[in-house]
């Protein structure tokens, strides 16, 4: 491994243990998800002026108007949209920076990954080369609208806060499958959406600060 992708210093594999210590003490507790946060090298998805902060519990700003989320926050919407179950196929809304892609990617067969801004794409593109997962697919698109032409998906992870839960999102998600989304615009909230043969199923989670879903491409 490159001393880019395991780090040095602020950037090490020490300091990434201490990430996932800290995520234990906040209540992470699937096994599964954490080791996929320590596998996946979270500074070389930040810009290098900012990669002493990477392992830091806070968001940081990737350009665009746009942030990666802070560890917990990835690591909560992991575990939720893991269920404790094995991931197949899922779909991303909002690639960014292409962290938290990567981090589904260690525990899900495929994913597939929606990003409305096209630079910022091509950025996620190359931070993702990188580390040389195959099991991804990025696409430049309108994530309100999902990618119905590969529906259904056992599990669709949003990651920008939305007014509403798209109708489309909901139409993609498979009977047994799970979304995780952040729902309001002052106010945001987490939900939880599982659809079943006769429903959907929604559960309130807790407050969280996202940027929020946009429409169209860029």
């Amino acid at each position: 491994m490159s001393s880019v992708i395991s780090g040095i210093g602020m950037t090490s594999q020490r300091t990434r243990q201490r990430m996932l210590s800290r995520l234990r003490t906040q209540g992470i507790s699937d096994e599964v998800t954490l080791a996929a946060m320590e596998a996946v090298p979270r500074h070389i998805f930040v810009d290098e002026a900012l990669s002493s902060r990477a392992y830091e519990d806070v968001s940081l700003p990737i350009g665009f108007g746009q942030t990666i989320s802070q560890p917990y926050t990835v690591a909560r919407m992991t575990e939720i949209l893991r269920g404790k179950s094995q991931l197949g196929k899922v779909l991303e809304i909002g690639t960014g920076c292409g962290y938290q892609t990567a981090v589904l990617a260690r525990l899900a067969r495929e994913v597939y990954s929606v990003e409305r801004i096209s630079p910022l794409l091509m950025k996620a593109r190359g931070n993702l080369r990188e580390l040389r997962m195959r099991n991804i697919k990025l696409k430049h698109a309108d994530g309100t609208m999902g990618l119905p032409e590969l529906a259904p998906y056992d599990g669709i992870m949003v990651t920008a806060a939305s007014g509403h839960v798209p109708q489309d999102l909901l139409e993609q998600l498979a009977v047994g499958g799970r979304m995780v989304i952040p729902v309001g615009t002052d106010e945001q909230t987490l939900y939880l959406i599982e659809r079943t043969d006769t429903e959907y199923r929604q559960t309130k989670l807790e407050t969280v600060k996202f940027v929020p879903l946009l429409g169209g491409t860029s």
